[in-house]
């Protein structure tokens, strides 16, 4: 998958953070989405120009950031 096709970061929309081509939908939504417990259908019926490769585009792109040690570190404390 490659995301670079479909997630962008531009200083002039959302102050740069990671969006979706050609929307103002950013990342970080999709991903707060999710965790608010949204399905799959939820995000599609209520943002219809996204597509599943959209979404498949938003994890592969956080894995990548993982794999390449952009994130905040946790603490070994529970």
């Amino acid at each position: 998958m490659g995301w670079e096709n479909y997630i962008v970061s531009d200083k002039d929309i959302l102050l740069g953070k990671p969006v979706i081509k050609g929307t103002r939908i950013s990342i970080e939504l999709i991903l707060e989405l999710f965790s608010q417990g949204w399905t799959e259908k939820m995000v599609f019926e209520s943002y219809p120009q996204l597509k599943q490769e959209h979404l498949n585009a938003v994890f592969s792109y956080l894995k990548d950031c993982i794999e390449h040690e952009l994130f905040f570190p946790l603490s070994n404390s529970a």
